[in-house]
């Protein structure tokens, strides 16, 4: 099935690529704006920009909104972990603003609401994912992005973050994997 993703990350581009293998996902065409992210959740910001990219493409379209949540901080950074440390932070910058908040050994959580929206605007779907874990010492590792540095996995023996797993590892394990694994069920039945 072919599917527009709505995004420009090229992270998510590739971990989307890897988590729905028998989909052609199409990236979100240069000329299509997407809805700020203002939503109070990530089920509202990833049904927006979903809406916005079937509407605009005419074809169906998946968006995700995700993020973490640290125990020690009432859930923070949650809907504004892209935006933590600011509305143009560097992934660095978020990651050492937690870091700075909530000490090593927090309960961690990643989430993710992953929004399907058919091009005709008569079909949504709204698909959920969670990874929980604690916050490392110090950050780990090269793979991944953002806050996989710090993130060690509940669900991995060990005492690896995110960032040290392979992809098959942390595509089984992980919020996005969670979410994309419910809406390729979805799809193929």
């Amino acid at each position: 099935m072919r599917l527009v993703l709505a995004t420009r990350n090229p992270h998510k581009l590739r971990e989307f690529g890897r988590l729905l293998p028998g989909h052609d996902l199409e990236p979100l065409p240069e000329d299509v704006a997407l809805p700020p992210e203002t939503g109070a959740t990530f089920e509202e910001n990833a049904r927006s920009k979903a809406r916005a990219a079937a509407h605009a493409t005419g074809a169906p379209a998946i968006a995700d909104d995700s993020g973490i949540e640290a125990a020690a901080l009432d859930g923070l950074p949650g809907v504004r972990s892209a935006r933590y440390a600011g509305p143009r932070a560097t992934d660095a910058e978020n990651l050492a603003k937690l870091r700075a908040e909530a000490p090593p050994g927090t309960p961690l959580a990643y989430r993710c609401a992953l929004a399907y929206a058919d091009g005709a605007g008569a079909r949504e779907r709204m698909f959920h994912g969670r990874c929980t874990g604690t916050m490392a010492p110090a950050p780990r590792g090269e793979r991944g992005f953002g806050y996989d540095p710090i993130f060690i996995p509940d669900d991995h023996p060990g005492e690896r973050t995110m960032a040290e797993l392979t992809d098959a590892e942390k595509d089984a394990i992980s919020h996005r994997g969670r979410a994309a694994g419910a809406l390729a069920e979805w799809l193929d039945d």
